[in-house]
């Protein structure tokens, strides 16, 4: 029988590559995603010996994420952005398409209020339902369908991703 830290130790080998990618594309930024997922761990780690129901551990720590970084967002100052470009200077075409897609997706995200982008990113790229997006999020179902709604239609009228939705349609 494994030990509660052993457990904690294995769940965390085996799914942070994935809780990651969930944080990334919560906060588009490596770095806070790796503080973001460190502290969700953190606090799922002093939960640890309460879960009772295993298959609900990411649930636990994907809400740990989204209520941890929509704190950090309220706080968060927005006079100014770092950014490696300048704004004035258009970024280089890179031969690599895929990598020019990811980066779109993640601009293009950046830019959805907090609540929407958790959903975008929890239903449609961690693949959950509407319920588990809805608990996980703590709000009903027709919160999540209508924060989804708005947010694709924001993606939509987006300069970002429309030339990306009309390349992918042709």
């Amino acid at each position: 029988m494994e030990t509660e830290p052993d457990a904690f130790r294995d769940y965390v080998a085996g799914r942070s590559a994935r809780l990651l990618k969930t944080a990334w594309l919560l906060t588009g930024d490596w770095h806070l995603a790796e503080d973001l997922l460190q502290t969700a761990l953190a606090k799922t780690s002093l939960a640890w010996h309460r879960i009772e129901r295993w298959e609900s551990v990411d649930a636990y720590v994907r809400r740990a994420m989204v209520t941890t970084y929509a704190t950090w967002w309220r706080r968060k100052w927005r006079g100014e952005t770092p950014t490696r470009e300048l704004p004035e200077h258009s970024t280089t075409v890179d031969a690599f398409h895929e990598i020019d897609m990811r980066e779109s997706v993640r601009r293009a995200l950046v830019t959805l209020p907090a609540r929407q982008r958790a959903v975008v990113v929890l239903r449609y790229f961690e693949d959950l339902s509407e319920a588990e997006t809805a608990a996980a999020l703590g709000c009903s179902v027709g919160a999540v369908k209508s924060h989804a709604s708005r947010a694709l239609a924001r993606l939509r009228e987006s300069s970002l991703l429309g030339a990306l939705v009309r390349e992918e349609a042709v």
